[in-house]
């Protein structure tokens, strides 16, 4: 219950860069020159771009960024209904005579059901015991990601910095588990010579006078005829 209950308090937002090829470059481009914004009556309607060209010399790549529901708007459409919004965008910023986009590649983070989403976002009023409950494991199940890191959750290298401290962790248990069962095992050996540990007085007392000559024998102390005498 406190795991789930950690887990409802905290969102996942989705954020989607849609990638489209060009077969030339129409967009101002130079090295101090690389966003630009569109600015639409409806908000969030394709308005941050970006050009691949400082990053990707001739790649003739522009990425726009989308957020939330206009993401989860995108996500649910053809790629072709996409792309002819975002060609229209462009056609309004740059002219009518812009080339058409040769290929497009729209990420579905929020379809994905292995994601439904692309990054955590903590409510502004929250304190450390929410992501130290969003990260502590299970018995032996772990939990990772960019949403367990304290410093770095939303970002790329949050997720990659848990994980090593996952694995990290993950591998202590192992230690620890090999060091108990090894614990365990020795005990469980030990004590079937424990038992034979006895005292000389306490051992002879237990046995029929007929056998005491075969437990000094057999304890080292003596020899058979010394044991028998």
């Amino acid at each position: 219950k406190w795991k789930t209950e950690a887990i409802e308090k905290c969102d996942v937002m989705v954020y989607t860069k849609i990638f489209l090829k060009f077969p030339c470059k129409f967009w101002p481009c130079s090295p101090g020159k690389e966003f630009f914004i569109y600015a639409h009556e409806r908000r969030g309607y394709y308005t941050f771009w970006q050009h691949m060209e400082n990053a990707y010399p001739g790649s003739n790549i522009l990425v726009v960024t989308l957020t939330n529901g206009e993401s989860k708007r995108v996500e649910a459409q053809p790629d072709e209904e996409t792309l002819k919004e975002a060609m229209e965008v462009l056609q309004d910023m740059f002219g009518p005579d812009i080339p058409n986009a040769t290929d497009i590649l729209v990420p579905r983070w929020w379809n994905n059901r292995f994601q439904r989403g692309s990054y955590s976002n903590y409510p502004i009023i929250s304190d450390n015991q929410l992501v130290n409950s969003i990260r502590a494991p299970v018995a032996g199940i772990f939990f990772t990601g960019e949403h367990t890191s304290e410093r770095f959750n939303g970002y790329v290298h949050g997720g990659y910095l848990a994980g090593i401290d996952t694995g990290k962790a993950v591998v202590e248990k192992i230690r620890k588990d090999n060091e108990r069962n090894n614990s365990e095992t020795q005990n469980f050996l030990l004590e079937p010579l424990l038992a034979l540990t006895l005292t000389q007085t306490e051992a002879m007392s237990s046995l029929h006078k007929c056998d005491i000559p075969k437990q000094l024998y057999l304890s080292g102390k003596l020899g058979i005829p010394e044991a028998i005498l």
